[in-house]
């Protein structure tokens, strides 16, 4: 089942989240790896700047997260994890339909570049990369990464339905 998740769910998303990143190490840079990759106080900023995760809970376990987030006249998915044993289940589609159903905007996702099944992922469910002029236009407008994150990431965009 999907949840609109609340504050007090912030050590259950650091789990899943932190979890599900393993497969980013050694594929990322690794200077832009750390552990915990995702500390307490960064989600917390992260909700404070607007981002509202979803989950999927099985057994009132939560297994998958994923975040939207408006900012300005665009809509991103944010964070999108799940739980290492659960994926390949279905269970990232059915979060991304969900939140793709609540945006009213242009949807944009970011990734890191080296994460090819991520962007197989978007892809499949009708992402399309941008060009990397428009990368980095979009992660410097509406995100708030460094310039080395800017630099090994890329941005997908929401097909527009005919």
């Amino acid at each position: 089942m999907i949840y609109k998740l609340a504050t007090d769910d912030v050590q259950a998303i650091l789990t899943v989240v932190n979890d599900a990143a393993v497969v980013y190490k050694g594929k990322i840079p690794g200077d832009m790896w750390k552990e915990p990759y995702m500390p307490a106080r960064e989600l917390k900023e992260e909700i404070r700047s607007g981002v509202q995760f979803y989950g999927w809970k099985e057994n009132n376990a939560l297994i998958a997260v994923m975040g939207i987030q408006v900012v300005d006249d665009v809509t991103l998915i944010r964070h999108a994890y799940v739980l290492t044993a659960q994926q390949r289940k279905g269970v990232g589609q059915k979060l991304l339909k969900h939140l793709l159903g609540l945006a009213a905007r242009q949807i944009y996702v970011g990734t890191w570049e080296a994460a090819s099944w991520a962007v197989k992922f978007y892809e499949k469910n009708g992402f399309e990369l941008v060009s990397t002029a428009e990368k980095n236009r979009l992660l410097r407008k509406y995100w708030k990464i460094s310039e080395r994150q800017v630099e090994t990431s890329v941005v997908l965009q929401l097909k527009r339905q005919p």
